[in-house]
């Protein structure tokens, strides 16, 4: 995979802050951007990703754990609001087909047993960082059909922008302003990994996101950077 600075100015204005490094030492992110994307609705390559990645899934793999205690670690219960790859094993056999890019996410995530967020970039108000909440950031929602705004717990693990939370819990739910839809042009996709998660497979993984992007969209721009893992 290129690594380049990103032209957006994104990728070198994203932080972790302290306090989560703190938190879990062990944490690392390969952050990419995808300038260029011609999403669309689930076709059947996506879809047929989605199901080889169903057959391949480990439920079991020691990465899923990891992310349970790191839950844990700052009080939110796992079993009740799971961290995302978690949630995604669980129905590896039925996932659902969202878009095509979102589709080829979720593949990566289920094949990798990785936490893989994807965003608009286009939607986000200055740069991604991975925060512990105060517990006043708003957080966009849909709520019986209609708009609403949620708000951390204190002390939660989120990632934000200057607009407030994007995603709440690391890796849990992200929000509506940022999500991708059948329109992005471009993408932002955050690959999250704890130990013993090896670095080697965290970019195996990446390159694999690359990979069907490129498949999607064969003119599109891809950049990306490793924060954390050293």
């Amino acid at each position: 995979m290129t690594v380049r600075k990103g032209s957006n100015g994104m990728l070198e204005r994203i932080t972790v802050d302290e306090a989560v490094r703190e938190l879990r030492p062990d944490f690392a992110v390969l952050v990419m951007t995808a300038e260029g994307l011609h999403n669309g609705p689930s076709d059947a390559a996506s879809e047929a990703w989605l199901r080889a990645a169903g057959e391949q899934a480990d439920a079991d793999d020691p990465h899923v754990e990891a992310w349970r205690e790191a839950y844990r670690a700052f009080g939110a219960k796992p079993k009740r609001t799971r961290p995302s790859v978690d949630a995604l094993l669980r129905r590896a056999e039925t996932l659902p087909a969202i878009n095509r890019v979102v589709d080829a996410y979720n593949a990566v995530s289920v094949a990798h047993a990785l936490p893989i967020g994807g965003e608009d970039l286009d939607a986000y108000q200055g740069p991604a960082r991975l925060v512990r909440a105060t517990g006043d950031e708003p957080f966009d929602v849909i709520a019986a059909g209609e708009p609403a705004v949620e708000h951390p717990d204190a002390g939660e693990v989120v990632w934000r922008d200057d607009a407030g939370v994007t995603c709440r819990r690391w890796n849990w739910r992200q929000c509506v302003r940022t999500r991708l839809t059948e329109t992005t042009k471009n993408g932002l996709f955050l690959l999250e990994r704890l130990a013993p998660y090896p670095l080697d497979r965290l970019h195996a993984a990446g390159d694999d996101l690359a990979a069907r992007l490129r498949e999607i969209s064969p003119d599109v721009r891809i950049e990306s950077r490793l924060i954390g893992g050293t």
